[in-house]
């Protein structure tokens, strides 16, 4: 592995005050007890305002550079020109006070950003940094479908690591992909680093009833400690990301990875069972089999948008589904709001789904 810190500390979620400024004594004092622990994983971002400059206060400025790791990113979306992507690096490195960087990454690969990756020859770039020692290991953060996934690292073998979002929650996600986006890192044999395990605080608390499956378990372990030590025990998984923001949580995160023990065979059935009642919200029981597709007269991906709906339905509509939702219902393809109502659908589907009505509950959520 590149790295022995299997608990990364994620710089996005710093604790602020009501004047949105970091709270720069709380945050040392994390930092503090962080590396106490043994843990030694920092992540930033060029665009986490107010990270990379924290990070110089409280960890670079105080702290022999060969204790620690520090990862940061190049943003696709602030790149307009060939010469901001060293521009943007250099600024990187004056903020967060390094010569550096250990782990270095092209932010948010997907589809609508690799192309500007490749426009400004991005992968070059990080490739050559590190050939100077400004980078160690290079790698992406990822948020797209597993087959991209496998053209990305199929077209550029040269990377060293992944980023991607795992969790049970998202386990079989027809979004986010997480066990599908997991499985190609591994046939790549790409070490992973684990953001988003606890699905921004999602899988940290739940209803009583829900709760109650873990608690009459294991009472003493919190409800978060399940999800980090979930995705802990995958193979390949090299830190895990928690983006911590205040102290309780992190001393949370670190009692379960100072004395991590693997998910055995029952707790596995607990989280299964966990997974199916949070998920067992009303939702379109669309198989894909694709049948509907060939015949719509609008050209409408009707099982795309389906999953767009209960991806939304089942884990909070965002940003995510909406794009998802946009990408399968522009270009050659119409939104459901387009459904004429021919009944063409319907006449082939073997599930009997009253699809024309159904597009119009998607519309409703997706076409306002």
């Amino acid at each position: 592995m590149l790295s022995n810190s299997k608990l990364g500390f994620g710089l996005m979620r710093l604790p602020k005050d009501k004047q949105g400024q970091i709270k720069l004594d709380e945050v040392q004092r994390m930092v503090d007890s962080y590396m106490e622990r043994g843990f030694n994983y920092f992540d930033t971002a060029y665009v986490y305002e107010g990270s990379e400059e924290a990070i110089r206060q409280t960890l670079v400025e105080k702290y022999p550079r060969d204790v620690y790791t520090l990862a940061d990113k190049l943003p696709a979306w602030k790149l307009t020109c060939q010469e901001d992507v060293e521009r943007i690096f250099q600024e990187s490195l004056n903020r967060t006070g390094v010569d550096y960087f250990d782990f270095y990454l092209l932010h948010s690969v997907e589809k609508s950003h690799y192309p500007t990756y490749e426009k400004y020859q991005c992968f070059d770039f990080i490739q050559e940094m590190k050939k100077k020692g400004k980078i160690k290991f290079m790698g992406f953060s990822f948020h797209d479908d597993a087959d991209f996934l496998d053209k990305v690292l199929t077209e550029h073998p040269e990377i060293d690591f992944v980023q991607l979002q795992l969790n049970y929650l998202d386990w079989e996600n027809g979004v986010i992909q997480s066990r599908r986006n997991y499985e190609v890192a591994r046939k790549h044999h790409k070490p992973i680093v684990v953001m988003e395990p606890i699905k921004g605080g999602t899988l940290a608390s739940f209803s009583d009833d829900i709760e109650k499956i873990y608690k009459d378990y294991a009472p003493q372990k919190s409800i978060a400690s399940w999800a980090l030590r979930y995705i802990a025990s995958l193979e390949g998984v090299m830190t895990i990301l928690s983006g911590m923001s205040n102290a309780q949580q992190m001393n949370d995160n670190l009692d379960t990875m100072t004395h991590f023990e693997k998910i055995n065979n029952e707790e596995a059935k607990l989280i299964k069972q966990v997974t199916d009642q949070v998920l067992s919200y009303p939702t379109i029981p669309c198989t894909k089999c694709r049948y509907c597709t060939p015949g719509c007269p609008m050209h409408i991906q009707i099982p795309d948008l389906f999953t767009a709906y209960n991806s939304a339905k089942m884990y909070g509509e965002n940003r995510r589904y909406q794009t998802y939702y946009k990408d399968h219902s522009t270009g050659d393809y119409q939104p459901a709001k387009t459904c004429i109502a021919c009944g063409q659908c319907e006449s082939v589907c073997p599930q009997h789904l009253e699809i024309i009505s159904l597009l119009k509950e998607v519309s409703e959520v997706f076409d306002s």
